[in-house]
């Protein structure tokens, strides 16, 4: 069970490591146009005005005046022009921010692809260098640049994105602050010309800027976010011992064992976790002193393709004590609800065996138990 174990020397020391190192806030969007940049440098202010020595090392505003007029008042460390062919490019100056290590850094656009013969390939690997010369760093991404991604966005725009960030960099983020915006009011500041020039918003409506395209972008950012919330609570509370669970989201239990009550109880569960929408997780515990028949057999693996049906995360064990098993797999999924059959054993095999429900009502605190009598199919 992974929230109870001791953590190993290797991870201990990536924790130290993490601490050490300065922090990066990343704020992140579903796509362009939604204010990440302008957040950024409104924060910046906030900032200076509490004393925080504030540098922008590079910064694109796209054009867009109010991002423009945002920078006002906040130093700006000179870009590094470096030619490449007929071209020049603007990049970030790596070695003027570590020169001038300001208490934080605002870097525009984190998956941007450097020039050639810069140090680094990418972007974000000049943000690693200055977080260990021990720099804090604001930065900007878009979600779909995400590198585990890829494929997915690829599928969903039509368009495979060639600039990425390892997932890796979004997960050692200090905190990942979300720019939010409604699809229907980015594609109306698009149309107002608020994102792109004129020249380029046509384009941009007839192809990635779709309101299927923004939706799905939108749903996996905020999926992202979520995600790493649970994982900042999660160290949070290995951090702080807390073992109890807390009732940030709900999380059904079903229990099931090879008898039809089984398929009972998982659409019980499921119509719960569909209503407070919440997962929903099936366990099956087996008594290694019991070899099921071929038909209980049989109604185990319907019942558990049936949960699979519905999306369940599915727990299969194997232990002598099912009660207690049961019990630790609620506390190590933070079950907040558990789902159990009306017992088919009789008075004579509770008072010889125990009762599996009895059992499990005593040592659950912290999670509420719901008893589903069995219908005359269901048993």
């Amino acid at each position: 069970m992974s929230d109870y174990r001791r953590r190993t020397s290797e991870e201990v020391l990536a924790q130290i490591e993490r601490l050490r190192r300065a922090r990066h806030k990343i704020f992140i969007g579903a796509a362009a146009g939604v204010g990440k940049t302008y957040a950024m440098l409104s924060e910046a202010h906030e900032l200076k005005e509490h004393g925080i020595d504030v540098v922008a090392a590079i910064i694109d505003t796209h054009g867009r005046p109010e991002t423009a007029a945002q920078v006002a008042g906040i130093e700006v460390l000179p870009p590094l022009a470096v030619s490449h062919g007929s071209l020049v490019r603007q990049e970030l100056d790596l070695d003027a921010v570590l020169r001038r290590a300001p208490d934080v850094v605002l870097i525009d656009e984190l998956a941007h692809q450097n020039a050639p013969g810069m140090r680094n390939r990418k972007r974000w690997q000049d943000v690693q260098e200055i977080l260990a010369a021990g720099i804090n760093v604001h930065s900007t991404l878009n979600i779909q640049h995400l590198q585990s991604l890829n494929d997915i966005v690829a599928q969903v725009t039509g368009i495979h994105v060639r600039e990425t960030v390892p997932d890796s960099v979004v997960a050692e983020a200090t905190e990942l602050r979300l720019i939010d915006l409604a699809p229907e009011a980015l594609i109306e500041r698009l149309r107002q010309g608020k994102v792109y020039p004129p020249q380029q918003t046509q384009q941009a409506l007839d192809k990635f800027f779709r309101l299927g395209n923004l939706t799905a972008l939108r749903e996996l950012v905020l999926r992202t976010v979520a995600d790493q919330t649970d994982e900042d609570l999660g160290e949070y509370r290995r951090v702080h011992h807390i073992t109890a669970p807390w009732p940030t989201k709900e999380r059904i239990l079903v229990c099931v064992t090879s008898t039809p009550l089984g398929q009972v109880l998982i659409r019980r569960g499921y119509r719960m976790a569909e209503r407070l929408k919440g997962d929903l997780l099936v366990a099956s515990v087996r008594e290694p002193r019991h070899t099921p028949s071929l038909k209980e057999a049989q109604l185990l693996d319907l019942n558990l393709r049936l949960a699979a049906e519905l999306g369940a995360q599915i727990i299969r064990a194997e232990d002598a004590e099912v009660a207690k098993r049961l019990v630790a797999i609620a506390n190590e999924v933070e079950a907040t609800q558990i789902v159990l059959g009306e017992t088919r054993r009789t008075r004579l095999q509770e008072i010889l065996h125990g009762s599996v429900i009895d059992r499990i009502l005593r040592e659950t605190r912290d999670a509420d138990v719901l008893i589903v009598a069995g219908t005359r199919e269901g048993r």
